[in-house]
């Protein structure tokens, strides 16, 4: 699986969920997003295929580094993105609709820069 939106917005997920759960589970992804298990399971298969994850038999799902390195990668610049046009006044919550968008989109070179202009 390349990585694209639906594979970063996983991976995100994934990342989020372990956070603030002992283990993420196909059912809690499917919840959090929305989706139907059966979507989950294709998309899980895919990146089992491409080792951005491992799954226990017991069906706990675990980013492995590739797949952390993506996850954090797009959830700094989801983070990142959302303040920054919550601070130019847009509202949070299309803030952080427009964030998800963006972070799949924009090149480490725009990123940087808008990171750099929020840091100082």
């Amino acid at each position: 699986m390349t990585n694209n939106e639906s594979s970063e917005n996983y991976l995100e997920t994934i990342l989020i969920l372990s956070q603030n759960r002992p283990v993420v589970r196909a059912v809690d992804i499917a919840a959090e997003l929305n989706f139907k298990k059966s979507s989950v399971s294709v998309a899980m298969k895919k990146l089992r295929q491409s080792e951005h994850i491992v799954v226990s038999p017991e069906g706990f799902i675990t980013l492995t580094e590739s797949g952390r390195e993506i996850a954090e990668r797009i959830y700094e610049r989801h983070q990142a993105i959302s303040a920054w046009l919550t601070k130019l006044g847009v509202d949070p919550k299309v803030a952080v609709e427009d964030a998800c968008r963006i972070e799949h989109v924009i090149s480490a070179e725009s990123f940087a820069a808008i990171k750099k202009h929020i840091e100082t």
